[in-house]
């Protein structure tokens, strides 16, 4: 039996996901749209003094912003088993969705790529912690999505009329081979490629953060939260992005040469659309790289919650300028006496 041969009846059954799956997408992207409102406003307002890793942060907010008010059409379009919403609107969901997926993938390497210069070559010139070269890079990596979001959008669309429409979906028969291109052509620049450097990044950041001095504060702290950022980056990566791309491809090549096992591709279709609450989830994962990476978001993010009366417990609130340069350490009592003693005895 051929997909396509399949009535639309049973393949609206079929496609239409169970609710789990719905509600979980609509409440990560609407948490990750509370805190991504809420980190754009602390880098726009709270951070007086912007550097190169702020950039890089400010616009990967910006990604993810992007995905949110998708979330209602996505809800509507799962629960259906159909596209409501017309062509216009098709178009524009698949190119959001393409800006989303890749925009966020570019700026976490970036991110990456400048954690590991910035803590590694600290000492060192490069034009990777440079603001206006980062500046620069980002409006690149922005036209470059821009320009590729609308020929992916132009390149598909949906199909089918009133209540037989689908958008972006496998069973569009008229878009099968396209889908199995572009997925293909995709995927080495837009997932493998940007993932392998991320890995080695890490992984050399974790040698060289391995070999810090923990006996000092600095060191101590340095070392403590560049092993949260690699393992947050990696977790988003491994967790959030490879399923949706592993079982995407997985779908294309199925609906290519075994069009026939329909059963198998309509449970990989359930897999896919479960894949994305994963792939939501980075919405809202992305702003603990902020911390992580800045202490200076860190430090206006408590400011800000202690406005609204939330208190946090912290003994030390450092300023770190996303490289370790420079560090401020407030002087304890402690510290004090021993600088006291240490002058009476000289």
């Amino acid at each position: 039996m051929n997909c396509t041969n399949v009535s639309f009846t049973t393949k609206s059954r079929l496609a239409s996901q169970p609710v789990s799956i719905t509600v979980l997408i609509c409440l990560f992207l609407m948490i990750g749209f509370l805190l991504n409102i809420f980190s754009l406003w602390v880098f726009k307002y709270r951070t007086p003094e912007w550097k190169s890793g702020t950039v890089l942060q400010f616009h990967l907010a910006i990604s993810d912003l992007i995905l949110c008010p998708l979330g209602p059409f996505i809800a509507v379009n799962f629960t259906l088993g159909y596209w409501p919403f017309g062509h216009l609107m098709c178009r524009l969901k698949i190119a959001l969705l393409f800006i989303h997926f890749y925009s966020s993938i570019f700026f976490l390497t970036l991110i990456s790529i400048h954690r590991y210069v910035s803590v590694v070559y600290h000492s060192q010139e490069f034009r990777m912690i440079q603001k206006d070269f980062v500046k620069k890079l980002c409006l690149g990596v922005w036209a470059f999505i821009l320009i590729n979001g609308v020929v992916y959008c132009l390149l598909l669309g949906a199909s089918g009329e009133e209540k037989h429409m689908l958008c972006y979906s496998i069973h569009q028969g008229e878009y099968k081979e396209k889908y199995f291109t572009l997925n293909f052509v995709l995927l080495l620049p837009g997932f493998l490629i940007p993932f392998m450097i991320s890995v080695v990044c890490y992984s050399r950041l974790a040698r060289s953060v391995s070999s810090i001095n923990v006996c000092h504060l600095k060191g101590r702290q340095m070392k403590s939260k560049s092993r949260k950022m690699i393992a947050v980056c990696l977790l988003i990566f491994v967790v959030c992005f490879s399923p949706f791309h592993v079982i995407q491809s997985l779908m294309v090549v199925v609906k290519e040469f075994y069009p026939e096992h329909c059963h198998l591709l309509l449970q990989l279709e359930t897999l896919y659309y479960a894949s994305w609450i994963l792939l939501t989830a980075n919405c809202y994962l992305d702003p603990l790289i902020y911390c992580f990476a800045s202490q200076n978001f860190l430090v206006a993010f408590r400011s800000s919650m202690r406005k609204i009366g939330v208190r946090f417990q912290s003994t030390h609130e450092n300023i770190e300028h996303d490289s370790p340069q420079t560090t401020y350490v407030t002087p304890t009592p402690r510290m004090i006496k021993r600088e006291n003693m240490s002058i009476t005895h000289l």
